[in-house]
């Protein structure tokens, strides 16, 4: 079989056409198609060109080279539709994506949040996010403002984006030292849970000793996220502890290979 009949048959195969639904889009008769893909035959180089006009490919790959789907990926196969009764079936459904979406809350938007989060039209009119993940968990992202979690070019800075999982509103469901975003009715800070004060609030601490810790009442808090990740722009270089213990790693290399 030439890479022309394996290519052909490999097409046809991930755009889930028959043989006889593939000569109809060019005018061929069911024999040959089978005839190209057994290396019986090959088509004539009009027939070649319409193929790869239709498909999106290069000419000269769809002849010279066994394509892969990796390489079909690469071209327009995938892109575009061939026949209304001959739709590849979508990887992803539309439906299906937006469950994934994470509305993206930017610091200019916060006032509003406080009053309009629960109504479908603002949280719709942000911009989002679409990561992998669980569809069943609810996630959002939140733009950090502030210095409080960062200490000694460490930490999070202003500007980074948090993205987070809905927590349920109880204790029990928190994490000692991990980082949370906590909305009340007026206020949205990001903090790291250290546990429950005597009255049973939240304890939260900053990262930048330089501010105090917060206490918030469990009843005030109308929201609370775990942060899972951070997108920032910021590179932060080695810290002075980072580059001393390498140095003492690049020694101790040196030392044993002596």
């Amino acid at each position: 079989m030439s890479c022309i009949g394996k290519n052909i048959k490999k097409i046809r195969t991930v755009k889930n056409l028959s043989q006889a639904a593939f000569a109809q889009l060019f005018d061929l008769a069911r024999p040959s198609v089978g005839a190209y893909e057994e290396g019986r035959s090959e088509p004539k180089i009009d027939t070649l060109v319409q193929i790869a006009r239709h498909f999106g490919i290069s000419l000269d790959l769809l002849i010279t080279k066994d394509l892969t789907v990796n390489d079909l990926y690469g071209f327009d196969i995938f892109k575009r539709d061939l026949h209304p009764d001959h739709l590849l079936k979508k990887v992803a459904d539309p439906a299906d994506t937006l469950r994934y979406r994470s509305p993206l809350l930017m610091a200019a938007q916060q006032t509003d949040y406080f009053s309009l989060r629960q109504e479908k039209h603002f949280l719709d009119g942000l911009p989002f996010l679409v990561l992998p993940g669980e569809g069943q968990v609810l996630h959002r992202a939140f733009e950090h403002t502030g210095s409080e979690m960062q200490y000694q070019q460490h930490g999070l800075r202003h500007g980074d984006i948090l993205y987070c999982s809905a927590v349920a509103l109880e204790a029990t469901q928190l994490k000692p030292s991990e980082v949370y975003v906590v909305l009340t009715q007026h206020r949205l800070v990001s903090r790291r849970f250290q546990g429950l004060t005597q009255d049973g609030a939240l304890l939260l601490k900053a990262d930048n000793p330089d501010y105090d810790h917060l206490t918030i009442a469990l009843a005030e808090v109308t929201e609370l996220w775990h942060v899972d990740g951070v997108y920032s722009t910021y590179l932060k270089s080695p810290s002075s502890l980072e580059e001393r213990l390498t140095r003492l790693e690049s020694l101790v290399q040196k030392l044993t290979s002596e």
